[in-house]
């Protein structure tokens, strides 16, 4: 069934997945934190995308730059200058909105007032280093981070000894102080980004730029699980394009508000490592050995969001079913929620759960089993309330299996594992239950 927004934002909270960041203080617009669910989820997709660019590849490395930088390379990037938004303010009420999310740029929506005349905001956070706030001690949150992968491209040249083409990938946190976040947090003041800086030779990008955007698609599809029928692949048009950019395209999710960017590829030209030889008065040249020739590479940008990256996985997941679900084992009469995520990506891979919690030996036996299990999994221990209600419980959350002890494993030592989607139940020895886990959550 078709699921509101209003629905998925009220399970995060409900379920431990985001918080209104300050919640007991009224909140801080455009600001959230992940629970203890969405921690978790957001920790798998991040393990996810590194295992994917970094890991699995011999021409790309890893790099954590810091947040607060020499504020000369912002003015090397063209952030200082040119990174804004038009801004329009109501002159009877004060409230201020993008002027290019208007419907009418002369009329106030929240009360109908005239708008004043667009003007450019920037969107940077600005800060000051050492004790004296002044001109000379600005600094500013950094908007984005590739800029910190551009000014480290020379050292990881020199001492990684890298041959193009190459990548220098980052996960980090980035700031824009936008006029209205908004849509829950698909748009924030404080985000997380996931990039890849791909350094090609000059005539070697246009192939390179469309196998990046096969193989992000490919990612977000086999890797993260999400259905191919909600990502499509839009091409900016030029007049969208940024000037230094040769070409753009936005991967997009069909949210319940509609389809969105969730990821940008684009192919930057050399325009990045040439503004910053020019600024920082550094060579930042290629020599290629073979050909003997000095040159500044292109570079091919994937970037994506990771909380937009979250929301998507948790819109394309989350199930309503009407009347619940039944099998020869189980039946569910009333309406039930199911998380079918990834079982990669599910916070909490298998819940332990003793049949009754008033008989020590069940109990004592269900601890054995959650110490064992624990060591190679995120679990949960639960022993409250009835046995289909824990299952449902799980289920909304998205945890794959459940494994109930009971009166026959205190003969037998084996258990009951459910899986998730089916429902289906069977009894697996204890000594095998590891290995059968692994197997189904890593390999099927």
């Amino acid at each position: 069934m078709e699921n509101s927004f209003e629905k998925i934002v009220s399970f995060c909270k409900r379920r431990g997945f985001v918080f209104p960041s300050s919640d007991i203080y009224g909140g801080l617009g455009g600001f959230y934190d992940f629970g203890p669910l969405g921690v978790e989820l957001k920790k798998n997709i991040k393990d996810s995308w590194w295992r994917a660019m970094v890991q699995r590849r011999e021409d790309v490395v890893g790099l954590d730059s810091s947040i607060i930088m020499n504020p000369n390379i912002w003015k090397a990037s063209g952030h200082t200058e040119t990174f804004s938004d038009p801004l329009s303010e109501c002159k009877k009420c004060h409230k201020r909105f993008r002027s290019d999310h208007l419907e009418d740029p002369k009329k106030c929506p929240e009360c109908g007032g005239e708008m004043m005349e667009p003007r450019n905001f920037n969107l940077m956070f600005k800060t000051f280093i050492g004790p004296v706030e002044d001109s000379t001690a600005i600094a500013y949150l950094r908007p984005e981070t590739a800029q910190g992968i551009f000014v480290n491209y020379k050292n990881i040249v020199d001492t990684q000894r890298m041959k193009l083409p190459f990548g220098i990938a980052q996960i980090g946190k980035a700031f824009r102080n936008e006029i209205t976040p908004g849509n829950f947090i698909f748009r924030t003041r404080e985000f997380e980004q996931m990039e890849l800086e791909y350094f090609v030779k000059p005539g070697t990008e246009d192939k390179i730029f469309e196998d990046w955007i096969k193989e992000r698609m490919r990612w977000y599809t086999e890797e993260l699980g999400i259905k191919p029928e909600n990502l499509r692949v839009r091409r900016q048009e030029k007049d969208e394009l940024a000037h230094y950019a040769k070409g753009c395209v936005d991967i997009e999710y069909r949210f319940p508000i509609g389809w969105s960017e969730i990821e940008g590829i684009a192919s930057r030209a050399d325009f990045d490592l040439t503004q910053h030889q020019k600024f920082s008065g550094q060579d930042l040249t290629y020599f290629e050995d073979d050909t003997k020739e000095k040159y500044i590479p292109y570079v091919i940008e994937p970037s994506c969001g990771v909380e937009r990256t979250i929301l998507a996985v948790l819109c394309d997941a989350y199930e309503e079913i009407e009347g619940g679900r039944t099998t020869t084992t189980e039946s569910v009469k009333e309406k039930e929620t199911l998380l079918r995520i990834n079982k990669k990506l599910a916070p909490i891979k298998v819940a332990i759960l003793p049949l009754v919690k008033n008989k020590p030996d069940i109990t004592n036996k269900a601890r054995e089993v959650y110490g064992m299990l624990k060591q190679n999994f995120a679990c949960s221990y639960d022993e409250v309330g009835a046995i289909g209600r824990r299952y449902r419980r799980h289920d909304e959350i998205g945890t794959p299996f459940a494994v109930t002890i009971d009166f026959d494993t205190l003969e037998k030592n084996d258990v009951t594992l459910r899986n998730r989607d089916t429902m289906q139940q069977e009894r697996i020895n204890i000594q095998d239950l590891t290995q059968r886990i692994k197997k189904e959550i890593y390999e099927n």
